[in-house]
């Protein structure tokens, strides 16, 4: 049971972004993803998602010993993988209480399961909006439309609550959020991981938001390639430190 990368390379339009990287995610589990800009971390979380504008030129994922790498986005989602996206999309017209259920009741579907009528589903999204310090006028605004960043992230949150997949990827979830929103977001995922014992890849560019989830493996990612391997305390290095000397201690060995 693990989420693994096995020498994995990607291109964009004929440029390399990503340089035969292997890493794996076991359920429980927090691995936490750091680098400078441009290192190739948002890459990595797209092509976990099958976004098409990547093209892996070599190598595999698996998920639960399962060969995703040619799949579609929709059936890794129905597959149990989530990506929170850096920058959400705007949905007008879609109220978000419309877009969960339907998003839910999807996977219920995939995994042969009744879906839940509107009051059943009514019930069980006022109880995660309630835990995510949300107002209950929330679920009948449009989705994502006119939020602010913290807003944004919050209702990515409020997918996993409802949604519960195995393996979650969060694309800098903390950027642009400050610190009341940090603490609620963080303690949202570490609720939900203390609920389903999903995996959690992290890509981040600072430590902060580690603080509240401390990860288990701490991978640091320079100009595609793995630099460095560790654990928490090399988050915290990074805090005290930055990136430099990691990178350069990395690209010389």
């Amino acid at each position: 049971m693990t989420l693994e990368i096995k020498n994995l390379t990607v291109e964009v339009e004929g440029t390399q972004i990503i340089r035969n990287i292997s890493l794996a995610l076991e359920p429980g589990k927090i691995l936490a993803l750091m680098g400078p800009n441009g290192s190739g971390k948002s890459t990595l979380a797209n092509v976990l998602a099958g976004h098409p504008k990547y093209t892996i030129t070599q190598g595999q994922i698996f998920l639960d010993g399962k060969e995703i790498t040619s799949l579609k986005p929709d059936e890794r989602a129905k597959a149990g993988l989530f990506l929170s996206f850096q920058y959400p999309p705007s949905l007008p017209g879609i109220t978000i209480g419309k877009f969960l259920r339907a998003a839910v009741n999807a996977q219920r579907e995939a995994q042969g399961e009744k879906p839940h009528s509107v009051v059943e589903f009514h019930s069980i999204l006022k109880e995660a909006v309630t835990s995510l310090q949300l107002n209950s006028e929330f679920i009948r605004r449009y989705l994502n439309h006119g939020f602010s960043g913290g807003e944004k992230k919050k209702m990515e949150v409020l997918q996993l609550l409802l949604l519960r997949p195995r393996y979650i990827v969060l694309d800098e979830t903390d950027s642009g959020l400050d610190v009341d929103a940090i603490r609620i977001v963080a303690e949202g995922i570490r609720h939900l991981q203390k609920m389903t014992q999903s995996g959690i890849l992290i890509i981040t560019h600072y430590s902060k938001f580690l603080e509240i989830l401390p990860p288990d493996t701490v991978a640091v990612l320079s100009k595609g390639d793995i630099v460095a391997v560790g654990n928490y305390e090399l988050a915290q290095k990074i805090e005290e430190d930055g990136f430099g000397s990691i990178v350069k201690e990395g690209e010389h060995k």
